[in-house]
């Protein structure tokens, strides 16, 4: 059977298929493999069954069959209760309903089912892609709804299709005004608490070899920053999250505070205007936040409460599971704990027993070499050493042992941002010198289209800081002295990824700024955060924000959205009136033609249509000219009336009414 064969029934039902397959697509990826299985093989069944005209399953098949698919879903999921097993049982239902339908009501029960099946999908992603594909499966969910409708002949899949998207215009402009003005919620609409998009963890509270090196690997948006005015320098863009202080030979974690300690006074010293800018930060399921160096103390997130501590990290008390917007400013030349007590900076010089004695020794022999030499001479040594040695900068060092400074240092000289800071810090508590290990993010990448920066993922850096008493904490970067182009052009250029399958050359015109990939890349960027900033983070605050501006611009937003509704209804019944819809503009025209009529003494009857109508006018005292005029109008009325004619055609019938009604008075 040829597709230009199918009845309509079967083309109809077709098209509803091809509508469900859409609206499951989005849910095959975060389901079971053998749910999506299932689903697929129970489209295509029904499909089979539509095309061969095949009876369909009996309910002694598909009850046993869905009572089996429910318990699969409880082994599964473990319940069935919750967000992923009732988004995967209305999958199922969906699909089992469409091998069930037998009467009208259920094709209303699957457009009605397909389209919450289709909202749930909103739980997992809400990106412009997502939003674009739900709304062209919408299109042709209520287009094959549309062709079960018609009584007669069914328009061409085109038109129907017109007639869809016109329809998703004239509810367009309602949609926009109550997104606008409806009351919003606060947090997220779509999502749930503790649901993190794409599953990455960001910066977390110890470090170990090849933890950076891991995340280094994701290409996720970590936060998105938009400065009130000049961005600073790459090299000057470091994002403070976490210090860490305390070494066991493997891995670095926060220093504790001791219960009932007091808090130091942090004396911190500013120079220089300060630099606003504005933080978009995405859900990473961590408490810390990355801040540009040197960020004040100040900072509200909506709906989290935030802490700080000693070493001027800041943290919300929870989790952040939802993406959150807030403003912050940064002291980029300041001073730090500068003539502070040298015996509270002894918990910055601790180092575990027993380990990297290799280390150890060089530290004792730069020592003797240098016996009078201070911190900052001493920092100079340690970069000088990891430039002139062959030192490496890879995502992929070998393991290393139980002495992982040793083995680092001396074996394999090659190793990621964390490998270099943990070996200096190591080396300069060796020399006597306080020093510790901050993480967070350095860099980013500018988009020109918009001027926002964002910071990914892979960003992540580690660095290191030193203390002196006259001049307090310093930072400074080993990585920097090995790999300069990390710091001063990003990890991409400073390790660029092999390209798979041949892409490299189109990987190097992505990246380069000035190409047409790059600028289509940047545009979608725009876009993206654009659609975050005013569709996703559209919350209460924004909302109050945008309707005062309104208020501000136009008077009451009340009144004026009053006023907006009155002239889009007053608009809409004279545009209504002008350009009638055909069917009324014939019916018009065969209403005035009865009229002229009457008023000679042959109405028309109740019950009288054009033909009979027309027989009984021939007896009329008329010019042969009128009677010419009236056969024709009244044939032409008929057949516009209830014949099947081709919608190009009608404006042109129209016209010769038209022309014809004068000529029958």
């Amino acid at each position: 059977m040829s597709g230009a064969s199918l009845t309509r029934d079967k083309a109809d039902t077709l098209l509803l298929l091809l509508a469900a397959l859409m609206v499951l697509a989005p849910h095959l990826p975060h389901l079971p493999a053998w749910i999506s299985a299932l689903a697929c093989a129970a489209l295509l069944w029904r499909a089979v069954l539509t095309w061969r005209g095949r009876r369909l399953p009996s309910a002694w098949l598909l009850v046993p069959v869905a009572l089996a698919a429910m318990a699969g879903v409880q082994l599964s999921y473990r319940s069935l209760l919750g967000r992923d097993a009732d988004v995967a049982m209305l999958v199922l239902l969906l699909t089992f309903k469409l091998l069930e339908m037998r009467a009208r009501r259920d094709l209303f029960v699957v457009t009605f089912l397909s389209l919450f099946v289709l909202l749930t999908s909103f739980l997992y992603a809400q990106s412009i892609p997502a939003a674009l594909w739900a709304g062209a499966a919408v299109a042709v969910l209520l287009t094959a709804q549309q062709s079960f409708q018609y009584t007669g002949a069914v328009p061409p899949l085109r038109r129907r299709l017109l007639t869809t998207a016109r329809l998703a215009a004239l509810a367009a402009p309602l949609a926009l005004l109550l997104f606008i003005a409806f009351p919003r919620v606060q947090g997220p609409l779509w999502g749930q608490a503790g649901a993190v998009p794409g599953g990455t963890t960001g910066i977390s509270d110890s470090m170990a070899p090849g933890t950076l090196a891991r995340l280094a690997q994701s290409d996720e948006i970590a936060f998105r920053v938009r400065f009130d005015g000049a961005a600073p320098a790459q090299h000057q863009l470091y994002w403070r999250s976490v210090v860490l202080g305390d070494y066991d030979g493997h891995s670095w974690t926060r220093v504790p505070r001791k219960r009932g300690l007091e808090r130091l006074t942090v004396q911190v010293r500013t120079r220089g205007p300060a630099l606003r800018y504005a933080t978009t930060l995405e859900p990473a399921n961590t408490r810390w936040l990355a801040l540009l160096e040197l960020s004040g103390a100040t900072l509200s997130l909506p709906g989290y409460r935030v802490r700080d501590s000693d070493e001027l990290e800041q943290f919300a008390t929870e989790p952040i599971t939802r993406r959150v917007r807030f403003a912050a400013s940064a002291w980029p030349s300041y001073t730090l704990q500068a003539g502070e007590q040298p015996q509270h900076m002894t918990r910055w010089l601790a180092l575990p027993d027993g380990f990297n004695p290799r280390t150890l020794a060089l530290a004792r022999q730069l020592r003797a070499a240098q016996p009078d030499a201070d911190a900052r001479q001493l920092n100079q040594t340690l970069l000088a050493r990891f430039r002139a040695q062959d030192y490496r900068y890879t995502l992929a060092p070998p393991l290393a042992g139980r002495d992982a400074v040793d083995d680092f240092l001396f074996d394999s000289r090659a190793g990621f941002c964390e490998h270099y800071a943990s070996a200096y810090v190591v080396l300069m508590r060796a020399l006597g010198v306080p020093a510790r290990v901050v993480t967070g993010y350095q860099g980013g990448e500018r988009n020109p289209l918009d001027g926002v920066l964002s910071v990914r993922q892979s960003d992540a850096h580690a660095w290191a800081e030193f203390w002196t008493a006259r001049d307090g904490w310093q930072r400074v970067d080993p990585t920097a002295a090995v790999a300069p182009e990390r710091v001063q052009r990003g990890l991409a250029r400073a390790l660029p990824r092999p390209a798979p399958f041949g892409l490299g050359p189109l990987i190097a015109l992505q990246n380069d700024p000035a190409s047409w990939l790059a600028q289509l890349r940047y545009g979608y960027a725009a876009l993206n955060n654009s659609w975050n900033q005013w569709v996703l983070d559209y919350n209460p605050d924004r909302q109050r924000n945008f309707l005062g501006e309104l208020e501000s611009a136009a008077g009451h937003w009340r009144e004026a959205l009053a006023v907006a509704l009155g002239c889009a209804l007053c608009g809409a019944l004279l545009w209504r009136r002008w350009r009638r819809a055909p069917a009324e503009v014939l019916d018009g025209l065969y209403a005035a033609f009865c009229r002229q009529q009457a008023r000679h003494g042959y109405a028309r009857g109740a019950a009288e249509g054009p033909r009979r109508y027309a027989a009984r006018l021939r007896t009329m005292p008329a010019t042969p000219r009128k009677h010419a005029a009236m056969a024709q109008f009244l044939q032409l009325y008929g057949m516009l009336k209830y014949a099947a004619v081709p919608p190009e055609s009608r404006p042109a019938s129209l016209a010769t009414l038209k022309t014809l009604l004068p000529l029958c008075r």
